[in-house]
């Protein structure tokens, strides 16, 4: 088992930003790659915006600051990953595009590079199969947002390596994460739970039981959850959430699974949560 000291990340929004700082703010040098050089440089400017804030409240010296940036390097394609020991995809929740990314970026790496995914419900085992390194493809399902969130959820496809599992085990809690190790099943462990809730909250809005208000202050005062699931789903993303409730319910055949109108109204309406500025609430 090798340290991994040069990181590639694919997708440079949320997520992607999210893994890319937290791996250059424990001395991992990461190349950043998005659809264009544009794009991953518009990354990078995310999170020194969001590190400019802790500098001014105090959280984080400027000079750490300075040198968390200094390793996240942005490229104009995943054909600039050379030297990166591991690449991380975390792109939109979405097989075919998940998919063929994994096959662009397979293309330029090395034998011995392990590619891992961030989805959060699709087969690991069955993106595995599309590549040439099954052996040494797994998921690596961080939570949102990154820096804040220490868990991060391991899923080994079938064909995945006991190497890849413990150099991918071990990068993560370099990270300062804990891990849990899930098998490859739809959802795995975090969204086969929470999945269901968040419908039920959307069912529950649907039929006007209560207010988005009333449901989520419910649900953190009576079950002492520190999001109510409603604001939850607009951190999430309402589209990543209906993405990841189809998954559920076509894979495992559970009506408990459904996604509720209210919830396909909305990401066709492309009210979609924090990120648009619109969702269950405004923003």
């Amino acid at each position: 088992m090798s340290e991994i000291a040069n990181l590639g990340v694919v997708g440079a929004g949320q997520m992607g930003g999210g893994i890319a700082q937290v791996a250059a703010q424990h001395g991992i040098a990461v190349k950043l790659a998005d659809a264009s050089l544009a794009l991953a440089e518009k990354g990078k400017a995310r999170i020194a915006s969001g590190l400019a804030k802790l500098v001014e409240k105090g959280k984080v010296e400027a000079a750490t600051r300075d040198a968390l940036l200094e390793r996240i390097h942005p490229v104009a394609s995943t054909h600039d990953f050379g030297g990166c020991e591991l690449v991380i995809e975390a792109v939109s929740e979405n097989y075919e595009l998940k998919a063929r990314i994994l096959h662009e970026v397979e293309a330029t790496l090395g034998p011995d590079v392990i590619l891992a995914s961030n989805t959060s419900s699709i087969s690991i085992t069955k993106l595995a199969g599309g590549t040439k390194r099954a052996d040494r493809f797994i998921g690596m399902h961080f939570m949102n947002p990154v820096p804040l969130m220490k868990l991060v959820e391991i899923i080994r496809a079938i064909q995945t390596s006991d190497e890849t599992y413990a150099t991918t085990k071990a990068l993560a809690e370099r990270l300062g994460k804990t891990t849990i190790t899930a098998k490859d099943a739809p959802g795995f462990i975090v969204n086969r739970v929470l999945i269901p809730l968040l419908n039920e909250a959307c069912f529950a809005l649907q039929e006007g039981v209560g207010t988005a208000a009333d449901i989520d202050q419910g649900c953190k005062l009576g079950l002492n959850h520190p999001m109510g699931p409603l604001e939850l789903a607009d951190l999430i993303g309402l589209d990543t959430c209906l993405s990841i409730a189809e998954v559920l319910h076509r894979e495992i055949g559970d009506d408990k699974y459904r996604a509720p109108v209210i919830l396909r109204n909305y990401v066709a309406a492309g009210w979609l949560g924090r990120k648009t500025g619109r969702g269950f609430y405004n923003y």
